[in-house]
């Protein structure tokens, strides 16, 4: 079968596709490698970049021998994929993203940042702390601050600014018309920027994995690779 690697987001976790799994291995080998200071892995002591980030996926995909894969990916994991194509257009057949932010500028990043205190978080939203710690242990802590970091680099050096024609895969890019953090415009914008995509507005969709209706998901995914 086909192998499709499913990849998470930043503070995400391989768990957000457990919806999906059952229906997607009738179709495909599936993969959901994790990033460094994600879950059980180790939080670098030299920090993490979408760079670090696209370098481990392709330290996965050498190590499992995968040269002929799809991929799609959660928010940051979307970035991550179409930095990879970008790198080894050989090696991927599509992608699909998900709710993938493009529009990084330092402003952009900096405001993104600001609201990844862990302190603030604890006081505030209580209870997403404690899916952080479940997810990710008591590294959380570290974590945001470490993503923090990672936003501003983007927003300082966006690898695929000025990029994205260079990448000429099926790739279909999806936004939810609720997304408070990725913008209709910005996905639109950078669907036409690719020379090969299809774009789709999910309808009644904030950004979390978790508030995604998997049926309309999966009938795009569906769609997409031409399942039946």
């Amino acid at each position: 079968m086909p192998h499709l690697v499913l990849l998470h987001g930043a503070l995400g976790h391989s768990e957000i596709f457990n919806a999906y799994l059952d229906h997607l291995s009738s179709y495909f080998t599936i993969h959901t490698p994790l990033f460094s200071g994600h879950g059980s892995n180790e939080l670098p002591s030299d920090g993490i970049s979408i760079e670090k980030y696209t370098q481990e996926l392709t330290d996965y995909c050498t190590e499992n021998n995968l040269t002929d894969v799809h991929i799609l990916g959660h928010s940051m994991g979307g970035y991550v994929a179409l930095c990879y194509a970008m790198k080894y257009p050989e090696n991927i057949n599509s992608i699909m993203t998900l709710g993938t932010k493009f529009d990084w500028t330092e402003e952009q990043a900096l405001k993104e940042s600001k609201l990844l205190n862990p302190d603030a978080i604890l006081e505030k939203v209580p209870q997403y702390t404690q899916a952080l710690e479940k997810q990710h242990g008591s590294k959380w802590k570290q974590l945001l601050p470490a993503i923090a970091d990672l936003m501003v680099n983007l927003g300082k050096n966006p690898p695929l600014k000025n990029n994205l024609a260079m990448i000429n895969i099926p790739i279909q890019i999806m936004v939810g018309d609720k997304d408070n953090m990725v913008t209709i415009e910005e996905s639109t914008a950078v669907y036409r920027e690719l020379p090969n995509a299809k774009l789709a507005v999910l309808p009644e969709t904030k950004h979390p994995m978790d508030r995604v209706r998997p049926n309309l998901l999966l009938n795009l995914i569906k769609d997409f690779w031409n399942l039946s």
